[in-house]
């Protein structure tokens, strides 16, 4: 990449930083569609909402107990892994590569997963419940009542109703690795809390995204997990930085960027515009659980094709200095 090109997207990247700062807008109560609207969907700035589901039954109902009585016999389906990272870059010393990893996933009773959560049964790997096709009305359509399943402010002020909504439980080993979502996302901590690291999408220069291989945790005879290439071979783009701890000998171009760190605390909703860039940590001594309802982006706004060009601009430069 030429020292010109390189030069205008720090420039752009500190420009944008220089307006917006690290701010994140705090409502005390929902907010109204039009100021929703205005204060954070059209700045495509993230917000935290307070007070906005302590009506909901799920805010006071969703204990450990609760939901085992409620779902214990339900079949679910739940994320593993050794590590703690789905869906993220992982280097395998069997093969020596670098591969996008998806975890094993298991079904199991609900009973049984909660029975892993309060350490009733021991295991060295990560357990995190996380399917994220609409998974409350599949696999959890028992505790739909529980909530109110649309977001009448942000339905209203995007002018559609949710494309999917989700259950998410786990503990502190699981962690989400940096990525985007081509959605609107309204995330609801209903226990616990969670920790989001966020970038904007200006910053996408500082990413390092690239292509890997990828893998799935397959479990051995032994009961460890080896890492199987897919067949046929798929390829998936992926962000193989730490925002936490980078490692800025392999990946310079982070140090321009300047991650927001925010901890969504029980009883808080984030608003997290499409395509910002966040890792998740999470943190309960009875297991964190969230419900987030997904909205699909605008793509008729220019942040879409602008990653678009990013990524063309950069994975060009790479390929030609790989031809080199």
């Amino acid at each position: 990449m030429s020292a010109h090109m390189e030069e205008q997207f720090v420039k752009f990247i500190e420009e944008y930083q220089e307006i917006n700062g690290s701010h994140i807008h705090v409502y005390d109560a929902p907010p109204s569609p039009v100021e929703f609207l205005r204060n954070s969907v059209h700045p495509n700035r993230p917000a935290i909402i307070k007070n906005a589901f302590s009506h909901w039954p799920a805010y006071t109902l969703w204990t450990n107990e609760y939901l085992r009585d409620k779902i214990g016999d339900s079949i679910v389906t739940v994320a593993t892994t050794p590590n703690g990272y789905a869906d993220a870059v992982t280097y395998d010393p069997v093969t020596d590569r670098e591969y996008f990893a998806l975890p094993h996933e298991k079904t199991m009773s609900f009973g049984r997963f909660l029975d892993i959560l309060e350490d009733k049964e021991s295991t060295p790997d990560a357990h995190y419940i996380s399917l994220q096709n609409d998974s409350l009305h599949t696999e959890y359509m028992a505790l739909k009542d529980d909530i109110e399943e649309e977001i009448s402010w942000c339905s209203e002020a995007l002018g559609k109703k949710p494309d999917a909504v989700n259950f998410w439980m786990g503990n502190e080993k699981s962690i989400t690795s940096l990525h985007k979502d081509p959605y609107e996302n309204c995330y609801a901590v209903l226990r616990g809390k969670k920790t989001f690291v966020l970038l904007p999408p200006s910053e996408y220069y500082c990413m390092h995204e690239s292509i890997y291989p990828t893998a799935i945790y397959t479990p051995t005879e032994s009961g460890s997990y080896e890492l199987k290439p897919l067949d046929p071979p798929m390829q998936t783009p992926w962000i193989p930085v730490d925002p936490l701890d980078p490692d800025l000998d392999r990946f310079p171009r982070f140090k321009h960027a300047k991650p927001i760190i925010v901890t969504v605390e029980k009883g808080d909703m984030l608003y997290l515009p499409a395509l910002w860039f966040h890792q998740v940590l999470q943190h309960g001594d009875e297991g964190v659980i969230a419900i987030n309802a997904w909205y699909d982006m605008d793509y008729r706004n220019v942040l879409y094709p602008s990653i678009g060009l990013f990524r063309n601009l950069l994975f060009e430069n790479t390929n030609d200095k790989d031809d080199d």
